[in-house]
């Protein structure tokens, strides 16, 4: 019950590919989205999540009263929108979490909604998340279904590459 080299490099190259698929999208502020309307605390919101390299933010808001400012961390702590590292302004923009930075920094750059607290801070887990055996339940509402169906995907392709290398 031997298995060839071609199983084994296809078993690693599926491996490696199931694990990219696994990042996950986040809605910032949840059902609330990214405003200044119904006392969403981003603090808390980012908080009670955890983030890694290769997801998505993704922030849903009227483009007629909110944008997106990607900011440094001394433009975040003082709501300084004068030299912001990005501009987003579409109301459903998704913005990949990538490089080496474990802080992101994000503004509202209307004037005073980064003083009410639109504002968030993304902190980014030092290690990429370990493969795990898929839920049994859906993810929490807070992540995408892609999520889920990805999951779904990485069992049925371990089950496939097993299937490979232990009949061949």
């Amino acid at each position: 019950m031997g298995f060839s080299s071609k199983a084994l490099v296809f078993f690693l190259v599926t491996m490696m590919a199931a694990a990219s698929s696994m990042a996950a999208t986040y809605d910032v502020g949840d059902t609330a989205g990214w405003t200044i309307m119904g006392d969403v605390n981003y603090d808390e919101w980012a908080s009670s999540k955890t983030f890694h390299a290769g997801d998505t933010l993704r922030f849903v808001y009227n483009p007629d009263c909110d944008n997106v400012l990607q900011v440094t961390s001394s433009d975040y702590k003082n709501c300084t929108k004068t030299a912001p590292l990005a501009t987003y302004w579409t109301g459903n923009d998704a913005i990949p979490i990538m490089g080496d930075d474990d802080h992101f920094y994000f503004i509202c750059g209307i004037p005073s909604h980064c003083k009410v607290g639109q504002k968030v801070e993304i902190q980014v887990a030092a290690h990429a998340p370990a493969i795990s055996p898929p839920l049994a339940t859906p993810p929490p509402p807070s992540k995408s279904s892609s999520s889920f169906l990805s999951c779904s995907l990485l069992v049925g392709l371990v089950g496939a590459a097993t299937y490979l290398i232990f009949m061949h």
